[in-house]
């Protein structure tokens, strides 16, 4: 009978123990924003038949894939203390990739306990290295905070 107490007791003080408070996990959009890329051809906005884009995080080389039929894309940028992301763009197989460097300052932001520091980034500024199908760029907002607003046009 004495086992029985403990047990019960042991699975009454349970559900008390694993309460967590809502800061445990990150779900309200709240980290570090992507940058937000659109595409034009002759000055419009216009869907990309295809397009795959690759972007160097420093530590590794993040793929991500063809796209078909887009007009934007959302793309990681780094989160170390590297001024710049280096994007390589192409829109065939058989087409060598375009260089693109972005520029920026970084600046932190505490958000919660869970979704800890987010990064956020300012005076950004593209370059383009070889023009290839990828003719020109076009800055749009020149901070990213958040992935509503479109950072850069990469023109076709």
């Amino acid at each position: 009978m004495k086992y029985f107490k403990f047990i019960l007791f042991i699975f009454a003080l349970s559900p008390v123990i694993s309460c967590g408070s809502d800061d445990d996990i990150c779900e309200s959009g709240e980290g570090t924003p992507r940058m937000k890329i659109m595409f034009k051809k002759n000055g419009k906005i216009a869907d990309m038949d295809s397009v795959k884009i690759y972007a160097n995080l420093g530590t590794n080389i993040v793929d991500l894939g063809w796209k078909l039929k887009v007009d934007s894309v959302f793309v990681p940028l780094r989160v170390d203390d590297s001024p710049f992301t280096d994007l390589y763009v192409k829109t065939s197989t058989q087409e060598d990739s375009t260089r693109v460097r972005v520029s920026y300052t970084t600046k932190s932001i505490y958000v919660s306990p869970g979704c800890g520091v987010k990064r956020n980034y300012e005076n950004v500024n593209s370059v383009l290295s070889a023009p290839n199908s990828l003719k020109s760029l076009e800055q749009g907002q020149n901070f990213i905070d958040n992935e509503e607003k479109t950072n850069l046009f990469f023109n076709f």
